[in-house]
This record gives C-alpha cells, sequence and structure tokens, in this order.
C-alpha cells in the first residue's frame, strides 16, 4: 500500500531500509524520551547497532521477522522520515486474533506534519476489520499517549516494569478494540 501525504509515501520495508530505519529509531529515541530515560543512556544509542538489529529483521536472518509481522516506511524523495512495525500480540493473554503495534518512531522533524497519522492509519488499514490491536507506552510520554488516544486507542490497565538503560520504567498497554 502507497499512501502519499505532500511527497511523502509509506511503503513496506526492505532490508535496503535497515539503516535508516536505524537512525529514525535512534533519533526519536534521543527526542523523545529525554526526560525519562538516562541521558548517558540516550547518547550512546548507536545507529549502527541498531542498522545490524533491523537488517536481520529485515532480511530474515536470525528469524527475521515472525509470521504476519510488518513493516512500513514512510519516506519523502527517498529521505526516511518514521516507520512502524506491528503483528501479531505477544502479549501473554493475547489470543490469535490480536495485533500489536510492536514500534512507531518519526524524525523529530516530521513531529506535527501528519506522517504519524498517516503511518497509523496504514497500519490500521493492513489489518483485517475489527481486529484488535494493544501497543506500549512509557508512562512518561505524554505525547505519544496523546496521538495514540486520537486513534482510538485507551489504556487497558495493564502495565509492566521494564529497565531501559538502567532506571526502571513503567510501560502502560494502551487497546484499540
Amino acid at each position: 500500500m502507497t499512501v502519499d501525504l505532500e511527497g511523502v509515501t509509506i511503503r513496506p520495508a526492505t532490508a535496503a531500509d535497515a539503516a535508516d530505519i536505524a537512525r529514525v529509531h535512534v533519533a526519536s529515541w534521543q527526542s523523545a524520551y529525554g526526560a525519562i530515560l538516562p541521558e548517558a543512556f540516550l547518547a550512546g544509542l548507536d545507529p549502527a547497532v541498531r542498522a545490524q538489529q533491523w537488517d536481520s529483521i529485515l532480511s530474515g536472518a536470525d528469524g527475521g521477522l515472525e509470521t504476519g509481522t510488518r513493516v512500513l516506511v514512510a519516506e519523502a524523495e527517498g529521505d526516511p522520515l518514521g516507520f512502524a512495525a506491528f503483528g501479531p500480540s505477544r502479549d501473554e493473554d493475547g489470543d490469535g486474533g490480536t495485533y500489536e503495534l510492536y514500534a512507531m518512531y518519526l524524525e523529530p522533524g516530521s513531529w506535527g506534519r501528519g506522517v504519524a497519522r498517516e503511518l497509523m492509519r496504514s497500519v490500521l488499514a493492513e489489518l483485517p476489520q475489527g481486529t484488535p490491536m494493544t501497543l506500549w507506552v512509557l508512562a512518561g510520554n505524554e505525547r505519544a499517549q496523546h496521538f495514540y488516544r486520537r486513534h482510538g486507542f485507551a489504556a487497558d490497565g495493564v502495565e509492566r516494569i521494564d529497565e531501559i538503560g538502567g532506571t526502571p520504567v513503567t510501560e502502560l498497554r494502551f487497546r484499540r478494540p
């Protein structure tokens, strides 16, 4: 599926996108999580390391994408603006018909331009009608929570504690029926 929004195209990712996805991933984390995660941890994120991980995922090495997993890339004139990865729910209580948004990140310069909205619409359009979807969001990430609520997601009361960069963080599960 291809979507144009003022020169923005959303398309399926390929292994050739690994380095671009990694750069967006790191830049987005560094901008979005500055008040949540340790500065030293964020500064130490390495796009080259992340690119190797994405290359393995997208090329099918080390198991690659799980069955049913999709990765979409948003770009303008060949420049990466963002990506989304989604597939079957990995939650312990997820049934076979629930999907999960594993990741959705944009280059910080693309925030507020409608790119995320179109990326989310593309993700949701890929799901069979009426398919529930979940996602996990950091408790302190108000911007993301607001975005997800605008797209029909709501916190469902399930939380988990994870450790990122040596810091315990609370993640909230959001669900879209």
